[in-house]
């Protein structure tokens, strides 16, 4: 079996996946099935697509003009990596038909360059900075893609969920604040059929990973005052809001802990795809769990279009991030009560909470300390992770490791070789009853 993550399997014919793919699109827009040879990864975005009420037939439109671009991009965080960027994708860009192109966390671009007659074809698409390109509004393409998973995204061709885009192929992958964890936006390259190699995923995630790098390496932006809130380990999150305490109920916890994460906004349709699990959820339901969050925050209620919040956010889990980023990791787990709003079956919490447990864990492990291991296993979250327990044995002196050596084995056998030795690869707290 080839790899999920390549677009391209190694030996096939570029031409018959194209007509595979264009098929299985039709298939798809038609009447919702999804075919061979369609990557899991793309089914998933494309139902994505479909519950977003995104057209196959969609065009990009430009959300900032000239003077608000210019403005913006001076701003946001990715423009200190700008000449990483360039260092190492834009001398690959303009030597060949591609494109480098970057695009903030909600998928707008803010940089598209390369060579002359591949921008020119770029402009006639629409591909152009100032359009935005998320998943929401331009349907599964890689840059918005992999800001709408977090994870690096190759598209082939027909992949793409608007027909304009099936004559292109793209990689980009996410890059994160190196203090926070939180996406920043994605560095993609776009092109023809040869970006489909297996080497230009690879290139764009080292590109990605180098240019978190020389942020790490900046001073960081000033960090505005603001509320906080706490939703680690606990069902209802704690909003403290201008001096004023406030329990959040469920849904509004789910809420805040979402804005909090995507400062930059997020739309009613994303913001809805992050909350609920149930495709046929009314826009309705959505505007009114936001009045009465409007009724219960007064004016620190989140504002609209997009949903953001009214003031900076400081997270219980934003703060876990940024401490394991620093390699801090005794103090990301002094902070680190227990799993985000573990209760909850919303899949954006789903996807940010094991996320941010399994950089902790592959943290403690990496780490290697007796004391820190034997607190992870210690905890309601850690008692059945078959991997902490092995890095603990392996930590503790030969006379001590017997215990733990026991308890291994003892979850070796519950568990099964099906869910036994997969870094990062199951949640490791209980999992809320799905409804």
């Amino acid at each position: 079996m080839g790899d999920p993550s390549v677009a391209l399997p190694g030996g096939a014919d570029p031409a018959a996946r194209s007509r595979e793919l264009r098929r299985a699109h039709s298939a798809f827009t038609q009447d919702g099935r999804i075919e061979a040879p369609v990557r899991a990864v793309i089914a998933k975005s494309w139902r994505r697509c479909a519950r977003a009420r995104v057209s196959p037939e969609c065009v990009p439109r430009v959300e900032l003009a000239e003077a608000e671009l210019r403005a913006y991009r001076e701003q946001h965080p990715l423009a200190r990596a700008l000449p990483v960027f360039r260092d190492l994708v834009g001398a690959f860009a303009a030597h060949g038909a591609h494109l480098l192109a970057v695009c903030d966390a909600r998928g707008s671009l803010l940089w598209v360059e390369g060579e002359p007659a591949t921008l020119r074809r770029a402009e006639r698409l629409g591909f152009v900075p100032g359009t935005r390109w998320a998943e929401t509004a331009m349907g599964t393409n890689a840059p918005g893609t992999a800001v709408a998973v977090g994870e690096p995204v190759q598209v082939f061709g027909a992949e793409h969920f608007s027909r304009r885009v099936h004559p292109w192929t793209c990689a980009a992958a996410p890059v994160r604040d190196p203090r926070t964890g939180r996406v920043l936006g994605a560095v993609d390259i776009t092109g023809g059929d040869g970006l489909a190699h297996p080497h230009s995923l690879a290139f764009v995630q080292a590109v990605a990973r180098a240019a978190e790098a020389q942020l790490a390496l900046l001073e960081p932006f000033p960090r505005a005052g603001g509320d906080t809130l706490c939703a680690l380990g606990r069902d209802e999150a704690l909003l403290v809001a201008d001096g004023r305490k406030v329990r959040l109920g469920r849904r509004h916890s789910e809420i805040m802990a979402l804005l909090a994460h995507h400062p930059e906004g997020l739309s009613g349709e994303e913001l809805a795809i992050a909350l609920y699990e149930d495709e046929s959820v009314s826009p309705v339901t959505l505007r009114a769990e936001m009045t009465r969050l409007r009724r219960l925050l007064g004016s620190r209620a989140p504002l609209s279009r997009p949903y953001r919040t009214a003031a900076p956010v400081e997270a219980d889990f934003t703060a876990v991030a940024r401490h394991l980023a620093s390699g801090a990791v005794s103090a990301a787990l002094n902070q680190y009560p227990g799993p985000l709003l573990p209760a909850s079956t919303a899949p954006g919490i789903v996807r940010l909470r094991r996320r941010i447990e399994d950089q902790a864990r592959a943290a403690v492990i990496a780490r290697a300390d007796a004391g820190l291991l034997r607190d992870w296993v210690c905890s309601p979250w850690g008692a059945d992770d078959p991997q902490v327990w092995r890095a603990l044995a392996a930590a503790l002196p030969a006379a001590d490791r017997s215990a733990a050596l026991a308890r291994v084995r003892a979850l070796d056998a519950e568990l099964g070789p099906s869910e036994q030795g997969l870094p990062g690869g199951r949640a490791t707290y209980r999992q809320p009853a799905r409804p």
